[in-house]
Formats: C-alpha cells, sequence, structure tokens
C-alpha cells in the first residue's frame, strides 16, 4: 500500500514512510471534506487491524506539522476533524442533526477583511467560517 508519490513528497518534507502513514494519507486523499481521526482509524481498521486510535492521531500531528494536512476545530462541538491542505480557501455549511458537511462555493469575506483591516489597523492574515442549519434532509424529517 506504499504509494510511489507519497513517498516522494514525505521524502521532501521529511518524513519516514510508512505504510499506516500512506493509508492514512490515502484515505485522506480520497475524502471530499474534513473528516474524523475516529472515521480515519475505522477506514484504517478495515485495511490494517494492528493500528491504534493514538497512532492515528501521531501521524495526523505529523502530517500536520509538516503542512500536509490541515486540522479544523468545528465550534458547535468542538470536534477536530482533518483534511489535506491542498492550499485551497473554503468554508463549509453544517448540518446541526447529522453532521454532514457541503462547501461553500467562493468566498464573501474578502472586501470585508479589507474594511476591518482598515478600521482596526490588524494585519489580517486569515478566516474561517462555517455556517450551521439543517441540510435537506434533516429539515424534511423536523
Amino acid at each position: 500500500m506504499i504509494n510511489k508519490e507519497n513517498k516522494i513528497l514525505f521524502a521532501e518534507k521529511g518524513i519516514k514512510n510508512t505504510k499506516q502513514r500512506n493509508m492514512t494519507y490515502n484515505i485522506l486523499m480520497k475524502e471530499n471534506l474534513p473528516v474524523t481521526a475516529e472515521l480515519i482509524f475505522l477506514k484504517l481498521k478495515e485495511l490494517d487491524e494492528k493500528i491504534s486510535l493514538s497512532t492515528v492521531y501521531r501521524i495526523l500531528e505529523v502530517f500536520i506539522s509538516k503542512g500536509l494536512v490541515i486540522k479544523r476545530n468545528l465550534s458547535e462541538d468542538n470536534m477536530a476533524v482533518f483534511e489535506i491542505n491542498n492550499m485551497e480557501h473554503k468554508h463549509h455549511l453544517i448540518c446541526y442533526c447529522c453532521k454532514k458537511m457541503q462547501v461553500i462555493k467562493g468566498c464573501p469575506l474578502g472586501a470585508y477583511e479589507k474594511i476591518l483591516q482598515e478600521q482596526t489597523d490588524y494585519d489580517i492574515s486569515g478566516h474561517r467560517l462555517e455556517i450551521y442549519g439543517y441540510c435537506p434532509d434533516c429539515k424534511e424529517k423536523k
């Protein structure tokens, strides 16, 4: 399960290339939205019963420290989720009920950042936007 592209990427980042790191990275690459460490762990258990949840967290921390993965804490329940750092600026809609996420196209905050910067003299370097509500499926169930 060692991916040749991962091997090159890991070498460039100074990360030891292991089977478990490759499997973890491959799972993250296949996901379109941020996922929990627990979900990654369950997918890895299907492939390799010898991995522990603490190992998954250690692998994710290595990936985060090397800039390969982004960790986000969803403010509603302070749940940590992880995704590949593809250097793409994204925001999410999150369902209160089922926790399903959807990427919001475009960023409505660019102009507002400039106004804030002028008003406050802050050097703004980034932002996150998470909008909560009920997805169409959960809205129907209510």
